[in-house]
């Protein structure tokens, strides 16, 4: 499973090993225990990630053959490609950015998404000093 977790300013990409069902429930069960109301919904995510990230050929093989239906890539610009997944979006119900959105895809995937990300991740704040 993969969870993002989107805050004001940014979001983290996280690879879980647990089941999506198993995730949300207990999400039901720990906002039902603190009072808290919780949203469930069918939504879309996406991110940039560099177009030249070593490894992003592998993911465009991926797509085209496991998983057409849950991810999408889409040339951004020369220099970022729009990862786009299907899944669920968890909040408090609110209009604020704030949230969860969570999708399952083949563990491979899951992975290989998981790791670009990290490596998107790295090649910024190299940047960025």
């Amino acid at each position: 499973m993969l969870k993002l977790t989107y805050t004001e300013t940014s979001f983290h990409l996280e690879c879980l090993a647990q089941s999506l069902e198993e995730w949300v429930a207990q999400r039901v069960i720990l906002t039902l225990r603190v009072g808290q109301s919780l949203s469930v919904e069918p939504s879309t995510a996406s991110f940039l990630l560099p177009a030249n990230l070593p490894g992003l050929e592998q993911l465009k093989t991926q797509v085209q053959w496991e998983e057409r239906e849950i991810l999408a890539l889409c040339a951004s610009d020369c220099e970022y490609i729009e990862v786009t997944l299907s899944g669920s979006w968890l909040s408090d119900g609110s209009e604020n950015v704030q949230g969860v959105f969570v999708t399952t895809l083949s563990d491979h995937t899951e992975f290989l998404l998981h790791k670009l990300w990290v490596a998107a991740q790295a090649c910024a704040s190299v940047l960025s000093e």
